[in-house]
């Protein structure tokens, strides 16, 4: 589950969507919404790792990740990263189609 918090201004555009999730241990990570990929009539988003602390030795293509997303009560988006095998799997697969029908125009 994550939440959508507040980062540093400097991190971001006023269009972006930042989301919040909590590592294993208890560190926050912040991700942007790239892109959302819909399927099946379900929504997932691409979201990109955000290195708000500066580290020198982070690397964005290793901070990317799939994220289901589902309204909360309140209506809310909720990102979900853990689903199943299959359903990440077929997500790829249409986000690599995306991805070619877009290099083919």
């Amino acid at each position: 589950m994550a939440d959508n918090k507040n980062v540093p201004e400097e991190d971001f555009m006023d269009d972006d969507i930042i989301v919040t999730f909590q590592d294993d241990q208890g560190n926050e990570r912040y991700f942007a919404e790239e892109m959302r990929i819909p399927l099946n009539g379900a929504e997932y988003a691409l979201l990109v790792g955000l290195n708000v602390e500066e580290d020198e030795d982070f690397d964005e293509e290793e901070n990317v990740t799939i994220a289901k997303i589902v309204k909360d009560e309140k209506g809310e988006d909720e990102y979900i990263v853990d689903f199943p095998e299959e359903e990440f799997d077929a997500v790829v697969e249409e986000y690599n189609k995306i991805c070619d029908e877009a290099e083919a125009e």
